[in-house]
């Protein structure tokens, strides 16, 4: 019984937890964030693309890592998994972000309630069972650090160029 006490209190904590660190990502790298949130909404599968390749390059070490019979080099590579984690909560605090904005537009709620629904919102579709776990997890998280990989790299997006309509009558100069 106690092992099940357990598991759910882990849960419960992570529930909680979750939304405050996307929250404080928020609150701390706005900046970041918001570029996130742009490449997310303008080139969201070339933020996928660009995560596949570098998950694959963090696995390739940490795979390495983890397999030595070394006590550091294995230190080592969970301290990799840690970090690439964390850099792909920024990317995800930029998917909640998203979220919320898209939220905030229907409810016309502040920012930081639109954005705490939305980061409440990409849990509980992570946490729903087989779905969450196999889809979307995996998918948020390669998502999620290719956006933070192009906002850490400051590449942004290309606007189009929209052409300039010259009024009747004006003159050109050059």
């Amino acid at each position: 019984m106690s092992d099940i006490s357990a598991i759910f209190g882990s849960l419960l904590i992570f529930g909680i937890a979750f939304p405050g660190l996307l929250t404080a990502w928020w609150l701390l790298f706005p900046a970041t964030v918001e570029r996130a949130q742009t490449r997310l909404d303008q080139t969201p599968w070339q933020c996928f693309w660009f995560g596949c390749i570098l998950t694959a390059a963090a696995v390739i070490p940490i795979v390495i890592l983890l397999i030595l019979p070394f006590g550091p080099a294995q230190f080592f590579g969970w301290t990799l998994i840690v970090v690439v984690l964390a850099v792909s909560s920024l990317g995800s605090a930029g998917i909640a972000a998203k979220m919320g904005k898209r939220l905030g537009e229907t409810s016309h709620a502040s920012p930081a309630a639109a954005f705490l629904r939305g980061a409440i919102i990409l849990e509980l579709a992570v946490f729903f069972p087989l779905l969450g776990w196999l889809l979307v997890f995996p998918l948020t998280i390669v998502t999620a650090l290719g956006a933070t990989g192009f906002t850490l790299l400051r590449w942004v997006p290309k606007t189009a160029l929209t052409p300039i309509k010259a009024e009747p009558g004006a003159t050109q100069t050059l």
